[in-house]
């Protein structure tokens, strides 16, 4: 059994075809993983969705439609969402403070990766699934092991 957390630039590749869709739909496809995502993904996914539609690559029609299908499968606790805790926000000061210097960590990256981080701490996380640069450079000094799903 495999334990993933995405982060929104990891789920978002399930709902819409587009480089890395199909690793993640690999692991969607495998009964024995554990999928995560922090509540903050559930907001951001919808404003990826939007936003696809802004620049015309979705239509109104197939965001709603994503919408939903996003939705039905939070009801049905796949992915599993994690709550947002006092003591991921002190862990993304602790990480901005000590990477967002140099690696350019941003706010919203920094609570994802904290979840992510204490999910590790819990023994529930394998690996950080993620398209993101800053979080593929920064969650491996964390001691996370991360899965880029566009990589070759």
């Amino acid at each position: 059994m495999s334990n993933q957390f995405l982060d929104t630039s990891g789920l978002v590749k399930h709902y819409h075809a587009e480089a890395g869709t199909p690793v993640v739909d690999r692991l969607w496809a495998d009964p024995g993983a554990r999928l995560f995502i922090s509540r903050l993904t559930v907001v951001e996914t919808v404003s990826v969705f939007a936003k696809k539609v802004r620049i015309g690559l979705l239509s109104a029609t197939d965001f709603g439609l994503l919408r939903r299908r996003f939705f039905a499968d939070l009801r049905q606790r796949r992915p599993a969402i994690v709550r947002l805790l006092a003591r991921h926000f002190q862990e993304a000061d602790r990480l901005l403070q000590q990477h967002s210097p140099t690696h350019s960590l941003h706010t919203l990256d920094a609570i994802q990766l904290a979840v992510a981080l204490d999910l590790r701490r819990r023994g529930m996380l394998d690996e950080l699934v993620t398209a993101d640069r800053v979080l593929l450079a920064v969650g491996p000094l964390e001691g996370l092991g991360v899965l880029n799903p566009e990589a070759p």
